[in-house]
């Protein structure tokens, strides 16, 4: 084993998050400004709460939503069919010697956040919260 290879399961290095932020901002960025040629997908308002990305930076995984949570399908189709301009884009205003292959799933996080404060209001879990 190489010195400086991670272990399995050590999470994602410094490297790998700096890169997933900075293409997390940009995606940001061009799908708020539009700079995409779809009128589909310029007309949607999209959340992109992370980006994952490989260790070796070849894929990045974008977790997004739309705005308000309608067209949750659509929103993945249309970014999927969109992707070969969105990593040229991203590989331009990066400034990345090379753009790592696009894949797009639907952020869950939203959803799990109002589970859990669901979770948090029943009667029986704040007893227990309470007497603390």
């Amino acid at each position: 084993m190489a010195k400086n290879r991670l272990h399995e399961g050590s999470g994602p290095s410094q490297r790998q998050l700096r890169v997933g932020e900075l293409i997390r901002r940009t995606l940001s960025e061009v799908l708020a400004r539009g700079d995409v040629h779809d009128p589909d997908l310029n007309r949607m308002s999209i959340t992109v709460g992370e980006v994952r990305t490989s260790p070796d930076l070849k894929i990045a995984t974008a977790y997004v939503l739309p705005l308000g949570g309608k067209g949750r399908d659509e929103v993945v189709a249309l970014l999927a069919r969109n992707k070969g301009e969105l990593r040229r884009v991203i590989g331009k205003k990066t400034g990345l010697k090379y753009a790592p292959d696009l894949r797009f799933q639907l952020d869950h996080t939203f959803d799990q956040m109002d589970d859990t404060r669901r979770m948090l209001s029943e009667d029986r879990v704040r007893q227990d919260t309470d007497d603390q």
